[in-house]
């Protein structure tokens, strides 16, 4: 239980001490494709991911606390990694995003643009982005399964949607290949209604709490290989 504790305590550490990288490659792209609200891109890089994940470990920890288990960390522990976020995680956050902001230079397109954008021609339904959730979710789904990579998938639902002329292609590049996560959620579910033999609260809680952890932290994980695929879809076209 020690153990338990003790990794627990070192990923929060970790995460606090990194989250200026975070905070510096967020502000950077940012402000390279000419974000004007930097402040709140800031607030977000920083809680986004880490306040639901906090949340969701509170809730599974006091469940723990509640029912007298020996895996429930004590209230200081939990507000010493809440002080570590606070007092280190955020401002490390913020010093990396204004490094970022300033340091970032003009964003490089492969080809010439407009200042003004244009109109979009009519998407045909097999590149709208709930079409694009649902293969980009599920295929990677189904790769884990079988130990399959995935990566290449992500770069070509990017160059499909740059391909139809579509230029919003950043929301839709994360959500396309980060909704895996929410197809993780769906299996935990059935797998824990149909295959296991777990019940009661505190079984329950810690089971469905760490399966919605696993899929939030899918989101990031796979939505990142989606932007980093406009990477290799702008060397492609380099002259």
């Amino acid at each position: 239980m020690r153990r338990h504790g003790a990794s627990t305590q070192q990923l929060s550490c970790l995460c606090a001490l990194t989250s200026c990288v975070s905070g510096y490659v967020s502000c950077s792209f940012y402000t390279q494709i000419n974000g004007q609200r930097w402040v709140w891109n800031i607030i977000l890089t920083s809680s986004l991911f880490s306040a639901p994940l906090f949340l969701t470990w509170s809730v599974v920890n006091s469940i723990h606390w509640w029912s007298g288990s020996t895996q429930a960390l004590p209230s200081t522990t939990v507000l010493l990694l809440l002080g570590a976020w606070v007092l280190v995680g955020f401002p490390l956050t913020v010093i990396g995003g204004i490094v970022g902001k300033n340091r970032a230079g003009s964003f490089q397109a492969p080809c010439r643009t407009r200042n003004i954008p244009r109109q979009i021609p009519t998407q045909p339904w097999y590149k709208h982005t709930a079409v694009h959730m649902a293969i980009g979710g599920f295929l990677p789904f189904s790769a884990i399964s079988v130990e399959l990579g995935r990566l290449y998938l992500h770069v070509a639902l990017t160059y499909f949607l740059l391909s139809g002329e579509d230029y919003r292609w950043w929301w839709r590049s994360v959500l396309s290949t980060g909704s895996s996560g929410l197809f993780i959620f769906v299996y935990s579910v059935f797998y824990y209604r149909n295959r296991s033999s777990m019940s009661g609260l505190v079984q329950s809680t810690e089971f469905f709490g760490y399966s919605l952890l696993s899929g939030t932290c899918r989101l990031p994980d796979a939505g990142q290989c989606g932007v980093l695929g406009l990477a290799g879809i702008h060397s492609l076209h380099l002259p």
